[in-house]
């Protein structure tokens, strides 16, 4: 007969132990082993499985044969973007993103797309009905033949549906909800999303079939289940956004099969979300010297391969209270806190006694470092109230030094501020070979010290 034998895992970083312990001696986290029950066979049971593995020889690696892996287009631009031009067959994917950002609909819309080609897709839907999941398309489009809806949360009796009718493409919504009547733990627990995720993915290998998780994430903000999670998957999808904005983003975590660093944009509407070809022309506010204020600056920023201009706004007042507050939505609080010290030491700004708050328009978080200088050239409006003149656009990285650091692929971001109609863009003074496009007259500043930012602005 078969063994009940229970282990207890991490929930934060997937270490299992044989006993339970208060502390994970892996990740040093306090109460995060959950407990599981697995079955093992017999000693005979063992080894009638070993004798029946299929026997495989080394080779050289020399020899191995590469195919070019044929992708699919999902049809939605965005999305084909941050997966790398399209969905590899076999892929496993995990989207996750908090209650509400849309993830369900970024799904249910790419999709529709697919199915309008394919010839089988199936939506499991494990957290809705299927007149739910049929309301919510009829809102992104008509509703084609070819998309199956499986109301279903046993993992085993999804898994026999698919193999009886081998679908194009599989979405699981959510893969929390799934459970496997083999594994003793309720639906949602360490076991059950570890197991059923490995029977999902043996099936997507074994098949060349891509499958979509969509998963929950933490309070914390990281994706709820063991770690391990994210390891068996191909690909592991951010979703992005503050809820009471409009725009949201769409970032590639992990990808076997391709870049990490594109960036999807999506603006949400009534009728879904619509992929935003151009992010310059949405998310800038200012459109002449009249709308001019201070404490707002411009950075051309990179995200993958696009080149997109952001609004930084920017406001410094007197505290209140006698600690300093010192906030950034969609910055990272660490490096205001490092720019706000460089602009002291270097620049002589006292800043210790003041507020300062920053705030990237639209509701974005951006990670590219040349967001640098466009945010000490808006602490500085703001400290001064003096507005910038319409049309300045920075770019360059601000080491501890007060030295402005080149950032790569310059040329674009010149080209793209150049199209928006710019007037003059304020770089590092030590990058090199940097084209004005032929058809524009935008000035090209370098600079090479903090210090010289102001003496240039104002």
């Amino acid at each position: 007969m078969a063994k009940a034998k229970t282990h207890y895992v991490c929930t934060a970083c997937g270490q299992e132990s044989v006993q339970w312990v208060g502390k994970c001696p892996a990740c040093k986290s306090w109460n995060t082993l959950e407990a599981f029950t697995v079955r093992q066979g017999t000693a005979v049971e063992r080894r009638q499985a070993a004798s029946n593995l299929k026997a495989v020889e080394a080779r050289p690696l020399a020899d191995v044969e590469v195919q070019e892996l044929g992708r699919t287009l999902t049809g939605d631009s965005e999305l084909d973007r941050v997966l790398g031009q399209g969905i590899v067959p076999g892929a496993v994917v995990l989207l996750g993103g908090e209650p509400g950002i849309g993830k369900s609909t970024l799904m249910l819309q790419s999709v529709l797309h697919m199915a309008e080609s394919a010839e089988r897709i199936l939506y499991i839907a494990g957290e809705e009905s299927p007149e739910q999941v049929r309301m919510r398309a009829e809102r992104l489009g008509a509703v084609p033949r070819s998309l199956f809806v499986f109301a279903e949360t046993d993992a085993q009796a999804v898994l026999r549906e698919l193999e009886a009718n081998q679908p194009a493409v599989v979405i699981v919504d959510s893969i929390q909800t799934m459970f496997l009547p083999d594994v003793e733990s309720a639906p949602g627990s360490v076991a059950q999303i570890r197991e059923t995720a490995a029977a999902f993915t043996r099936y997507a290998k074994q098949h060349h079939v891509p499958v979509f998780f969509i998963g929950h994430i933490t309070k914390e903000g990281s994706l709820a289940g063991p770690k391990v999670l994210e390891h068996m998957v191909d690909v592991v999808l951010q979703f992005e956004g503050e809820r009471h904005h409009a725009y949201r983003m769409l970032r590639a975590v992990k990808n076997r099969f391709g870049t990490t660093a594109e960036l999807g944009l999506y603006e949400m509407r009534g009728t879904g979300l619509a992929a935003v070809d151009h992010p310059s022309d949405a998310l800038l506010g200012q459109k002449s010297d009249d709308d001019a204020l201070s404490g707002t600056a411009v950075c051309s920023a990179l995200e993958g391969a696009r080149p997109m201009l952001v609004e930084v706004q920017a406001l410094v007042s007197t505290a209140v209270y006698g600690t300093p507050q010192r906030s950034g939505t969609g910055f990272d609080l660490r490096r205001l806190n490092m720019l706000l010290a460089v602009l002291e030491k270097r620049c002589g700004f006292k800043l210790g006694t003041q507020d300062v708050f920053l705030n990237l328009a639209g509701g974005l978080r951006i990670q590219d470092p040349a967001i640098d200088l466009a945010v000490v050239a808006a602490i500085l409006s703001s400290v001064l109230d003096v507005p910038l003149p319409w049309g300045t656009v920075f770019a360059g990285e601000v080491g501890l030094t007060g030295e402005i650091r080149p950032v790569p692929r310059m040329n674009q971001r010149v080209a793209e501020a150049s199209r928006l109609g710019m007037k003059r863009m304020f770089f590092s003074g030590h990058a090199r070979n940097i084209d004005r496009p032929e058809d524009s007259s935008m000035e090209l500043i370098g600079i090479r010290q903090v210090s010289d930012l102001h003496g240039k602005l104002f």
